[in-house]
């Protein structure tokens, strides 16, 4: 009997102690989006509809609009980023880190390191790779761009950025896609906001995009 109580009270303990690991790790977080409406954001380029719907945010594209992004407020440098995304098979997407406006207006051209949201389709796709919106292109090296199918069409995927000074990682659903260190590349992108897009379709569509359970953490 004693031995058997002794079992048990360890067993509590190793389930306790991850538990209180999980809480520290918690510490630092603040919720990015409220759940309720667009408070902390502003939209920037393009005319592409943002509005909140079944608790997340969903971004709908509007022909003849160039790619529209919706920016938080305030400006991010070292930072580690969760989210849930669901896209339409047909829209690509993608969400800013440390970027900018030409100008500083929202009329200026959003530019700055992308992270990339595309549906893997039958050949796979560039999700999680960093592309650099208005800015040159690909910022992952081509011979790094492989396409994969860790980004499930049609469902919720889990993203995880994690920018630290010249080195960016990515995860989807826990399988990590980039690890991307360059400093000539984000000198010129040590800080700025947060944004999600919905990218120009031309004349087709309407076609959407979902976030929801954004969370940010800033580093020291």
């Amino acid at each position: 009997m004693k031995n058997t109580l002794i079992s048990a009270l360890w067993l509590c303990a190793a389930l306790v102690v991850p538990a209180q690991a999980d809480d520290q790790k918690k510490e630092g977080w603040t919720n990015l989006f409220n759940g309720k409406d667009l408070t902390g954001f502003t939209q920037n380029n393009g005319t592409a509809t943002y509005e909140v719907k079944d608790g997340a945010i969903l971004g709908t594209t509007v022909k003849g609009s160039p790619n529209s992004f919706l920016c938080t407020d305030k400006l991010y440098g070292d930072f580690e980023l969760t989210f849930e995304v669901k896209v339409h098979n047909s829209l690509n997407s993608g969400v800013m880190i440390r970027s900018q406006t030409k100008g500083g207006t929202p009329e200026g051209r959003v530019n700055g390191p992308q992270v990339e949201i595309e549906a893997s389709g039958a050949n796979g796709a560039e999700s999680g790779y960093i592309y650099g919106e208005a800015c040159g292109g690909w910022m992952t090296p081509k011979e790094l761009l492989k396409p994969h199918k860790h980004f499930k069409d049609g469902e919720w995927n889990k993203y995880r950025i994690l920018a630290k000074g010249p080195r960016i990682q990515v995860w989807i659903n826990d399988v990590q896609i980039s690890d991307l260190v360059d400093e000539e590349k984000f000198k010129a992108y040590p800080k700025g906001f947060i944004g999600l897009q919905v990218h120009g379709v031309g004349n087709k569509g309407p076609f959407d995009v979902a976030w929801r359970h954004l969370k940010v953490r800033e580093l020291k």
